[in-house]
């Protein structure tokens, strides 16, 4: 499964409006089947701050494990966002 993280809008900031999209998420990520792999696409994202992702990305990471992954992007807000996040996880994001 693709998810296209532009449907939560392009510029993805606060922890509100990240905690806001997880819920948002949520009956689709039920639906999901734990043998699939979620696939993060950044495309049409122009922001992306470390709140929002951390409320959105670092549950998705705890649930899914090995089966989330992230698809690169040349963005650079997407890229110091998820070193940080990593950092603070102690765990990096598979990015494909």
């Amino acid at each position: 499964m693709k998810l296209q993280l532009e449907k939560f809008g392009k510029t993805l900031i606060s922890r509100e409006l990240g905690s806001e999209a997880f819920k948002a998420f949520q009956p689709t990520l039920r639906e999901f089947s734990k043998d699939e792999v979620l696939e993060i696409d950044f495309s049409g994202v122009l922001t992306l701050s470390p709140s929002w992702a951390d409320e959105f990305l670092s549950p998705l990471l705890e649930q899914l494990g090995d089966k989330l992954v992230l698809l690169s992007s040349d963005n650079l807000s997407v890229h110091a966002t998820l070193r940080i996040l990593g950092e603070a996880n102690k765990r990096q994001f598979a990015i494909k």
